[in-house]
């Protein structure tokens, strides 16, 4: 589960340079989830917030993107297109 405090929120975007999926947009000069479903949870946005303003639960996202990719060959593209 991925969430924002968009109050905290300054804008940086360094939650956009650091996610592998594209889940995040600026939007009004704050981070906007955008694509929640396509996080896999890694952690990474939370880890580079230096405004403390992510929070990110880990629970099985990577596991679903493993399989879906490796295991199915469903490839999800950052543009929210799935390609097989």
């Amino acid at each position: 589960m991925i969430s924002i405090a968009e109050e905290i929120c300054t804008g940086c975007s360094m939650c956009l340079k650091v996610c592998p999926h594209g889940v995040w947009r600026i939007q009004g000069e704050k981070a906007t989830l955008v694509s929640p479903e396509r996080c896999i949870e890694c952690g990474a946005c939370q880890l580079n917030c230096h405004d403390g303003a992510i929070s990110v639960t880990k629970g099985t996202g990577c596991l679903v993107t493993i399989i879906r990719e490796d295991v199915l060959k469903i490839k999800t593209a950052h543009d929210g297109e799935t390609c097989c």
